[in-house]
C-alpha cells in the first residue's frame, strides 16, 4: 500500500508545494492574469491572479507517475488523456492571456483537438482490449452497450472534461471537488488492483499541493490547463475501471455545472432574453444569491463526498 498509495500522494505534493513559490511569481512577471466576468463585482479584486497553475498539477502526476510506469503500464493511457487534454487547455490558456486573444482556440479546434485525443484513448482501448463494458451501480451486473459503447466514450469523456472545466469557477472548487473524486478512484483502484492507483494517487497528492496556492483568497488559478487535463483524467480512470456510469454519481457536480450553462442557453435563446437562473455555470447563481465563494466551495465539496460514500456502496453491492 505504500509503495502504490502514500507514496505517490506525498511526491505529487511535495512537488506541487516546491513549484509554486517558483511557477506563480514567474506567471506573475509574464503578466499572465485572469480576467474576470464583469457581472461578478466580488471577483474584480482577482482580475490579473495568474493563471494557468494547472502546469504544476501536470508536472507534479507525470513526474511521479514515470517512477511507476514500467511496474504499471496500465497508467499511461490514464497519462495520455490527462495530458493530452492539459496540452488542449494549455493552448487555449496560452491564446487568452498571453497572445491576448480572446476567444483562445476557437470552438471547432477546441472539440477538433478533444475528439482526437478521445479517439486515440478509444482506439487504444479496443486495441488492448480493454472492455467497454459498464459496471452497474448497485448491482453485479454489466451493461454491454455493442456499437453504442465506442459514441458514449466520445460523449462521456468529452463531456466530463467540460464539465470540469465549468466547475473551475471559483477559488478551490473544482480543485477539492476533484480530490474527492480522485480519492474514490484511488480506494476502488487499489481495492480492485487495477493498477492505475499510482496516478490516481499522484493526482490526489497534486490537488492538495495546488490547494495551498488556490483556496481562496487564491494566489494562482488552473486554467484550462489544469481544468481539462483533471476532466480527461476522471474520464480515462473511470474507463479504465469498466466505471463511466460512477461518474454520473461522484462527478455530479461536473454535470450539474454543465447542465446549468446548457439550460442557461437555450432558455435565453427561447424567452427572448429571459434568464432561467441568476447567472451560469450554477456556482455563481448561489453566489449571486448571496452565499460566500467559501460557502459554495464547502457545500458543493461536502456533496460530492456523500455521492462517493454512496458510489462505494455501490460498487461494493
Amino acid at each position: 500500500m505504500t509503495y502504490q498509495v502514500i507514496i505517490p500522494v506525498l511526491v505529487a505534493f511535495a512537488i506541487t508545494a516546491v513549484l509554486g513559490p517558483v511557477i506563480i511569481p514567474f506567471l506573475r512577471k509574464l503578466k499572465i492574469g485572469n480576467t474576470e466576468r464583469e457581472e461578478l463585482e466580488s471577483h474584480q479584486k482577482k482580475n490579473g491572479t495568474p493563471t494557468m497553475g494547472g502546469i504544476m498539477i501536470l508536472i507534479a502526476v507525470v513526474v511521479t507517475s514515470l517512477f511507476y510506469v514500467k511496474d504499471y503500464p496500465q497508467i499511461i493511457p490514464v497519462l495520455f488523456v490527462t495530458v493530452g487534454f492539459g496540452i488542449i487547455g494549455f493552448l487555449d490558456d496560452y491564446l487568452k492571456v498571453v497572445l491576448r486573444r480572446s476567444d483562445g482556440l476557437l470552438a471547432w479546434q477546441k472539440m477538433l483537438c478533444e475528439i482526437v485525443v478521445t479517439a486515440v484513448f478509444a482506439v487504444y482501448l479496443i486495441k488492448h482490449q480493454v472492455s467497454l463494458d459498464m459496471i452497474v451501480p448497485f448491482s453485479h451486473h454489466m451493461l454491454q452497450l455493442s456499437w453504442l459503447a465506442v459514441p458514449i466514450l466520445f460523449l462521456a469523456v468529452i463531456g466530463t472534461v467540460n464539465g470540469v472545466n465549468f466547475t473551475d469557477g471559483l477559488d478551490g472548487l473544482a480543485s477539492s471537488v476533484t480530490i474527492l473524486v480522485a480519492t474514490f478512484f484511488s480506494v476502488v483502484a487499489y481495492a480492485t488492483g487495477a493498477g492505475i492507483a499510482p496516478v490516481t494517487c499522484a493526482v490526489v497528492g497534486a490537488l492538495l499541493g495546488f490547494l495551498l496556492f488556490n483556496v481562496y483568497p487564491a494566489s494562482v488559478f488552473m486554467g484550462d490547463t489544469g481544468s481539462l487535463a483533471l476532466g480527461g483524467f476522471v474520464a480515462a480512470t473511470a474507463y479504465m475501471m469498466q466505471m463511466p456510469i460512477f461518474i454520473l454519481i461522484v462527478g455530479l457536480i461536473y454535470w450539474i455545472e454543465i447542465l446549468s450553462v446548457m439550460i442557461q442557453v437555450v432558455y435565453f435563446k427561447k424567452t427572448g432574453g429571459k434568464r432561467f437562473f441568476r447567472m451560469a455555470p450554477i456556482h455563481h447563481h448561489f453566489e449571486l444569491g448571496g452565499w460566500s465563494e467559501t460557502r459554495v466551495v464547502a457545500v458543493f465539496s461536502i456533496v460530492t463526498a456523500i455521492l462517493c460514500l454512496i458510489a462505494y456502496i455501490g460498487i461494493a453491492g
